[in-house]
């Protein structure tokens, strides 16, 4: 029997992947790795095997990922040092546990890329293929619910505001990202592969199109430099080193670093993917529904 293991299962990510895995194999076949596995109570009510593990605790990791055939490894948070430091401790670890095929959610490119981000991607996926382990990297491109705090912004009556100008990301919906790394986890086929996944390419232009659509009012879009963007950030109350990150990704997209589209998403998912309307209404209904 098949044992698969989900990495950051309590995550945004993470959560959707493993709810996408469980309409695919039985529960007594999943396992999640989490750092607290009280966190994970709605899983282990479905029988699902909650491990605990720690990117930053080898041993724990030794533990988790003990008798896993197939892995998803989904990306940490944090600095760029970090997460190589964190993916590369998990890497060792699937490495001695065994594991016969690990997926992990990289970035657009990752080899090539100038996205400040890229950097751990591509380490992650050089450590990988160092082992040997039969891969598939997942390149996800840009999650329309990142844009959530903007979107709660215009719902307020504030404008779409952007540094990136007219730079093209392949936003597209953290479920579809979700289905296809569970595809490619329980399906076969997908040993040593690269696939770009990504929604249509759109400007912050069609973002706030898509807005204007779902509220049935005309959102406005406030182009600004990166300085201006940057003082907004700040003056909304955003620490600083989150203002850094979000001006870097928006100087990313400016520069064409997520304007990377192709079929393998909708190929994977056998379904055209989500819209960016259909996807951006979404985040307006429950944007509105937690008020």
């Amino acid at each position: 029997m098949t044992k698969y293991l989900v990495t950051g299962a309590t995550g945004l990510l993470g959560d959707k992947a493993v709810k996408a895995l469980l309409k695919r194999v039985p529960a007594e076949q999943v396992a999640i790795s989490v750092r607290d596995p009280r966190k994970a109570d709605e899983f282990a009510k479905l029988g699902v095997d909650v491990r605990q593990g720690d990117y930053d605790d080898a041993a724990s990791l030794d533990r988790a990922f003990a008798g896993i055939e197939r892995l998803l490894l989904i990306s940490s948070q944090g600095d760029n040092d970090t997460r190589i430091k964190q993916h590369k401790t998990a890497v060792d670890a699937a490495k001695r546990a065994g594991v016969k095929f690990i997926a992990y959610t990289s970035a657009p490119n990752a080899t090539h890329s100038k996205l400040f981000l890229a950097e751990v991607h591509k380490a992650t996926e050089e450590a990988i293929q160092a082992t040997g382990i039969p891969y598939s990297f997942l390149r996800n491109n840009w999650y329309v619910e990142n844009e959530t705090e903007s979107v709660k912004g215009v719902l307020a009556g504030a404008p779409l505001i952007t540094s990136a100008g007219a730079g093209l990301a392949g936003w597209t919906t953290r479920g579809d990202y979700a289905e296809a790394a569970a595809i490619v986890l329980s399906g076969e086929g997908h040993q040593n592969t690269i696939y770009e996944l990504s929604g249509k390419l759109s400007t912050y232009d069609d973002y706030a199109a898509a807005i204007s659509k779902a509220i049935g009012k005309e959102v406005s879009v406030q182009h600004v430099d990166d300085a201006t963007y940057e003082r907004i950030m700040t003056e909304a109350g955003l620490p600083a080193p989150i203002v850094q990150m979000l001006s870097l990704i928006q100087q990313g997209i400016r520069s064409g670093t997520l304007a990377v589209e192709g079929k393998d998403l909708a190929a994977l998912l056998d379904r055209p993917v989500t819209s960016l309307e259909d996807a951006v209404a979404e985040v307006v209904r429950e944007i509105n529904a937690s008020k």
